[in-house]
């Protein structure tokens, strides 16, 4: 069986719905494939989208921005990872890329919250998402779906939706095996295996009952997958998809156990943030056809200490006693320096007046998959001391080093130390996703070497691809997304120029 497209998208998370929409409002027939029901990470994310340079959101709550202030703290996160150009690019359209998600469906809400948190309540839509202020900066730029407990389910449902109203074709349950390229290396389409029949029934329902496990409980959702993946293999019917272009929009790889191993062993233990179809099958589909991948050691593990945001006044200490970065910084920044710490281990100490303060905060500042854990590490899971010596002793932290490192202005005691280790997973994971992928030209979105092969989102390299602050991933995956998909709508006339299909 055979099909055809102007242009093909693998993968129909955020990067790959809005690399749908702009091919298809750029004239061209797009066909976008999945090989579960769509939404991958996205659906099951917080909806958090960084974006900042004066927002409407931003300037109806007060919050004073620039496109140039903007750039200049992402540069600290970025780095080198994209050209300074591309980046200057990224924080300009930024304010634009919201409207333009706007217009589309995507709600967003101005409600701004008013101390620091991991994800906001459902109070709260603007929140100061990553670690500005520890560059000297105070401006909120993340912008939360507005929608109650985690907004990604609605963020992609409205994208899907502006999809399918574009009359794009999208076919699920559908696993590209293979690129399919001529006698010059051109990519001009896919080999793939979709389910039809009562087959697709069965690895909906199986896939979905593997997805929430497969977070939590790993080992469960690894054998409850084992069924979905056999469908697939006995069931799956050959179909190839013949197209001008094609994009891979098809997630990162934490959960690929030989991929973690080979490009980022250290990082063992997290929560897995993804869905089974960030197995890093789109890096491999362009890794075959010949391109290149960058960043693949780049792992974001999470460490989050608040909400409640008393926590953030507490010190991070490592097994000697020693200060262990800014508790205020962004979780991904603080997992970071945990995991180079002695052993991979960390503690956070509170005197009796900071637990106090946390405990009154805890039921006006969590939503409920932060409040249980937080209800945990308040009440059982930390132990206690009268004396720092002793609380140090309890914990396995070097006593002296913690009384060297706490010195006379701590406060009341008793004093308790929480296990805040990357590894604890007792009731505190840590959540963590890949960041690297296939480079692409930064101008077009095309994999580099390969013609006809694009690549957006947690499947090429990007502005978050160094380090992650909420919202900046599915930032990228849209200004990437979007970018790949005019790109790939323009086809090469006789001359060699690239003309707009309509």
């Amino acid at each position: 069986m055979t099909e055809t497209a102007d242009v093909l998208v693998v993968g129909f998370g955020a990067a790959g719905a809005c690399a749908a929409i702009e091919a298809a409002d750029a004239g061209a027939r797009v066909l976008v494939l999945d090989r579960f029901g769509g939404g991958g990470a996205t659906a099951i994310s917080g909806g958090v989208v960084y974006a900042g340079g004066g927002t409407r959101q931003q300037r109806a709550a007060g919050v004073r921005d620039t496109p140039g202030e903007m750039a200049d703290y992402l540069r600290e996160e970025v780095g080198d990872t994209v050209a300074a150009g591309t980046l200057r690019r990224f924080c300009e359209q930024s304010a634009g890329m919201l409207d333009w998600l706007a217009g589309l469906g995507v709600p967003f809400d101005a409600r701004l919250c008013p101390y620091k948190t991991s994800y906001p309540t459902n109070r709260h839509y603007l929140y100061l998402s990553g670690s500005e202020t520890a560059f000297g900066q105070s401006a909120a730029r993340g912008h939360r779906v507005l929608a109650r407990g985690t907004s990604g389910r609605l963020l992609h449902r409205r994208l899907a939706a502006a999809v399918r109203d574009r009359g794009v074709v999208v076919r699920t349950q559908t696993r590209a095996e293979r690129l399919v390229t001529d006698a010059d290396g051109r990519v001009t389409g896919v080999e793939c295996r979709t389910l039809t029949g009562w087959a697709r029934l069965g690895h909906r329902v199986l896939h979905r009952w593997s997805v929430k496990p497969g977070l939590y409980l790993p080992g469960l959702g690894r054998a409850l997958h084992r069924p979905v993946a056999w469908l697939e293999r006995r069931h799956g019917r050959p179909l190839r998809i013949s197209a001008g272009s094609v994009i891979l929009c098809a997630g990162g790889f934490v959960f690929d156990r030989e991929m973690m191993r080979e490009h980022a062993p250290d990082y063992r233990g997290g929560l897995r943030l993804g869905t089974r179809g960030d197995d890093g099958s789109g890096i491999r589909l362009g890794v075959a056809a010949g391109g290149a991948t960058a960043h693949l050691d780049r792992v974001s593990v999470w460490r989050f200490l608040s909400p409640p945001s008393a926590m953030l006044d507490g010190l991070l200490v490592d097994r000697d006693g020693r200060r262990v970065g800014d508790p205020a910084r962004y979780g991904a920044a603080v997992g970071e320096a945990i995991l180079r710490s002695p052993g991979g281990q960390a503690w956070l100490l509170l005197d009796a007046a900071t637990l106090a303060r946390c405990r009154r905060q805890v039921w006006s500042q969590t939503l409920w998959f932060q409040r249980w854990q937080a209800l945990w590490l308040l009440t059982f899971g930390h132990v206690t001391g009268r004396t720092l010596a002793a609380v140090a002793r309890r914990a396995g932290v070097d006593p002296a080093g913690l009384i060297a490192t706490a010195g006379p202005a701590t406060g009341p005691p008793p004093y308790v130390l929480i296990d805040v280790s990357v590894r604890n997973r007792t009731a505190f994971p840590a959540p963590m996703l890949t960041l690297g992928g296939l480079r692409v030209d930064e101008e077009t979105g095309q994999v580099l070497g390969v013609p006809g092969l694009y690549a957006a989102g947690r499947t090429a390299v990007g502005i978050c691809s160094r380090s992650y602050v909420s919202g900046l991933s599915l930032a990228d995956c849209v200004f990437a997304g979007r970018r790949a998909g005019r790109s790939a709508a323009a086809v090469p006339d006789r001359g060699g120029r690239h003309a707009d299909r309509r």
